[in-house]
This record gives C-alpha cells, structure tokens and sequence, in this order.
C-alpha cells in the first residue's frame, strides 16, 4: 500500500507562485516511491502577478487555487478541505508563492504572518506525528510556526556566489529555531518533528543536482510516513 501524500502549492510560477521544477519534481519523486498524492492549494487571491518575462509586477488579479490548477493538471482541491487524517504525510515545494501567498515572508520577514489554513494544516500533521517536506523557501513555515524545529535553506554563508538568499539562515535562527547547512544535494531531518527540508532553488547548482536534493527530502519524508 503506497502512502498517501498531499502535496500543497502556492500558484504557478517561481516569481508568484509555486517554483515549477520543484513541484515536478516532488510528484516525480513521489511516483517513483509509490505514493499516492493528492493536490491542494488555498482559494486565495495571489499577492501580485508577474511578468516572468520581464520579471515585473502587472495589474492583473489571480487566484492561487486556480493557478495551482494548471500544474495539478486540473485535479486539485481547496486547502481547507485537506483532511490529515486522511494522510500520511505533506510536502511544500517552493517558489516565491509560498513567501507571498502562504505567508507574508516576502514583505515581513521573520514578522511575517501564515495563511490560516495552511497554518492548520501544518499543526495538524505535526500534532497526528506525520511527517511534513519543504524545500526551498518553505522552510520557513515551519521555522514561523515551530519555535525550536530544525530546517535547512542551504547555507548560511553565501558560498562561491552561490547562496544569495543565506540571510534567511539567520532569520529562521532568530526565530528560535536551528538552522542546518546543507548541500543542495542533501536533505535535513529534524526526527523530533518529523520535519525533513531540503535547498533547492536556495541554490544556484544545476538542476539535475536540485532534482536530486529533492528527491532525498521525498524518500525520508516517506520513510518517516
């Protein structure tokens, strides 16, 4: 019997909404351990809209449900139906939607708030010992939301140029939280809350290496399941 995963995303699109490689290669992964996944995503308004393009803010409106829909191939369901009961586990991928849609990282850092039903949820899996996957940016999540837990965004140095974000190494530190320096290729695993993180895009690596960083987060994830 495969474990049954939800996976949860945050729009369509590194700069607004969910990191697309990541949440590929999450399900990639996951069909590859069996897994049998289910899609959610909150039926919010995005943050704003951007040109990837140009990389620049429009005027336009958005819904992040309806954009997840496009990655979930039309099968995906509202957050606030997810159930972790009928769970095993639940995995965020990242991208800048999580920090603009999922919470308020992007503009309030370490003050920032978290959507109330992705904030159940995540209090749900952890209270019910499930396990919980995040990469990239969504660490932060936990770090907001557990005091103490253990994450990794990478390293906490900006290495070679290539971990220009290492600065959220130190707020998620000042959260009350451990930060782990990892390659992009590794994972962490805080046992005590089942929490298991990963880089990413974190990352300036190639995507092969990032492919495979994220598939070690989904294999301990499903172990812990």
């Amino acid at each position: 019997m495969g474990k049954r995963v939800a996976l949860v995303l945050a729009g369509c699109g590194v700069f607004d909404g969910s990191e697309i490689h990541e949440a590929s290669a999450a399900l990639v992964h996951l069909s590859r351990g069996g897994a049998e996944v289910k899609i959610f995503a909150p039926n919010i308004e995005q943050r704003d809209v951007v040109n990837h393009l140009k990389g620049s803010p429009t005027e336009e409106k958005r819904n992040v449900l309806v954009e997840s829909a496009r990655l979930a191939r039309g099968n995906i369901q509202d957050l606030a139906e997810l159930k972790a009961s009928e769970f095993d586990a639940v995995i965020f991928p990242g991208g800048f939607g999580v920090a603009k849609n999922l919470c308020s990282w992007a503009v309030d850092g370490k003050n920032c708030t978290v959507n109330e039903h992705v904030n159940s949820t995540l209090q749900a899996f952890h209270s019910a010992k499930k396990p919980i996957g995040l990469c990239c940016i969504s660490p932060v999540l936990a770090a907001k939301v557990f005091p103490g837990c253990e994450v990794t965004v990478g390293q906490d140095k900006n290495i070679d140029g290539r971990f220009p974000d290492a600065e959220t190494a130190s707020a998620i530190a000042e959260l009350g939280c451990k930060h782990i320096c990892k390659n992009v290729n590794e994972s962490h695993v805080d046992k005590a809350n089942k929490i298991v993180t990963t880089c990413a895009f974190m990352c300036k690596a190639p995507l092969h290496e990032i492919f495979d960083g994220i598939g070690t987060m989904v294999q301990e994830v499903l172990k812990l399941a």
